[in-house]
């Protein structure tokens, strides 16, 4: 399975050499995510020279987009924003890229293999499906995202369906100005490279270049594009809905044993209280998260007003206020009596109501299946399944250089 990384920068990543089996030419590669059960990778890679190699069948779905250079599929020339998806197991033409070109590369459950064939004409893997995409996404318009959420001003080049699972690649751009002010989950994986611009949300600044894995389920928002928008090459597992929270909290806290001097002490932290004391969103960014607020209660929603995380009351206490007084009712007054008396039906450790089990959330094969180690893969959900509950991840793989995260949220 593939980590969590939020917001880390591509320069923090290493160089290596390009696993590109079967090539001629030089080119190295940054390490983006890789998934090492089965192999998937993300990858940055520039080319030294000039590169190519022969037709041949992929062991992985694979993907090539240009961000700087020139790619050649099948004698067609494309430079920026140039795409070929070419799926496994299906026989793909002869590529090339110019000295100096750079790419992103991806692979999906399947590894690095390639077997040279003599033409495009040769024999598909017997389970293989789809075909070879080439696509020039220069030239494509961008659509409207119909559900784009709170406000208008999103925008999509669909590059890759997968008619099968859902899974998607696509280019988003946000206008200057669009905002979310909720926090979200998904059923799928969902990870992008910045391509263009910066956005500002609860896990840092996507600026260009930056890069994250976000597996399924994990909270994620209060969205905000900044000065010239932003765009980026976005990629999931399969269809992407949004679920939504509000007044969102995670506390956590111990007791400490071994900590030396004082080591009796108890301890507790909210994820409220991540923040810095001083908030890191400006006063332009607070006040466009609102305006997303004002648009979605336009179209009847019933949000509460937008806080940021350390500001305000840390919505654990109240939770946990309102739990201790739901056990007080369902279990009575407390254990000590100055009378003497006592209760023998409520000596039972009494469990408190939180208002729902979070087991109730989770589908009972996905807790059996070949994936139930990996609560952070994507499955398939269908209307009128249960929505699975988020799974929390407060400390992701982040970058040491721009890849910022302060608990602005979950």
């Amino acid at each position: 399975m593939r980590p969590h990384v939020e917001l880390i920068h591509e320069d923090d990543y290493v160089w290596h050499g390009a696993e590109l089996i079967g090539g001629e030419g030089r080119a190295s590669e940054r390490r983006l995510s890789v998934d090492e059960e089965d192999g998937s990778s993300s990858l940055r890679v520039d080319f030294h020279t000039d590169w190519g190699r022969g037709p041949g069948i992929h062991h992985a779905n694979t993907e090539y987009y240009v961000l700087d250079g020139s790619m050649t599929y099948d004698g067609r020339e494309m430079g920026s924003g140039g795409y070929v998806y070419a799926p496994k197991g299906v026989p793909a033409a002869a590529i090339t890229f110019r000295e100096g070109s750079r790419i992103l590369h991806y692979r999906e459950y399947g590894d690095a293999g390639f077997d040279p064939v003599d033409s495009p004409a040769a024999a598909r893997w017997a389970d293989a499906r789809e075909d070879v995409i080439v696509i020039d996404s220069g030239a494509m318009s961008w659509d409207a995202v119909p559900t784009a959420g709170p406000m208008p001003g999103l925008f999509i080049k669909y590059l890759h369906i997968d008619p099968l699972t859902g899974f998607y690649t696509r280019l988003v751009h946000a206008q200057e100005g669009w905002a979310d002010h909720r926090l979200a989950h998904h059923p799928c994986y969902e990870e992008a490279y910045t391509t263009q611009g910066w956005m500002e949300y609860n896990f840092g600044t996507l600026d260009l270049g930056t890069y994250f894995f976000r597996p399924a389920r994990v909270k994620h928002g209060h969205f905000t594009s900044l000065e010239g928008g932003a765009t980026w090459l976005l990629r999931s597992d399969g269809e992407l809905r949004n679920w939504y929270t509000q007044n969102e909290w995670i506390r956590w806290g111990g007791e400490a044993i071994n900590y030396g001097e004082g080591a009796d002490m108890r301890w507790s932290q909210s994820s409220h209280g991540l923040a810095h004391r001083t908030p890191r969103r400006s006063p332009q960014d607070l006040d466009t998260l609102r305006q997303a607020l004002r648009h979605q209660r336009e179209l009847g929603a019933t949000d509460d007003d937008y806080v940021p995380h350390g500001q305000g009351q840390d919505p654990s206490l109240k939770a946990i206020a309102k739990a201790l007084d739901i056990a007080r009712l369902q279990g009575g007054h407390g254990d000590d009596h100055a009378d003497g008396h006592d209760h023998p039906d409520h000596d039972e450790d009494r469990t408190v109501d939180w208002g729902t089990d979070p087991g109730t959330f989770e589908h009972a094969d996905e807790r059996t299946d070949s994936h139930a180690h990996n609560w952070g893969r994507g499955r398939a959900w269908q209307e009128g399944d249960p929505i699975p509950g988020p799974i929390v991840s407060s400390l992701p793989v982040r970058s040491r250089s721009r890849g910022r995260w302060d608990g602005d949220g979950m």
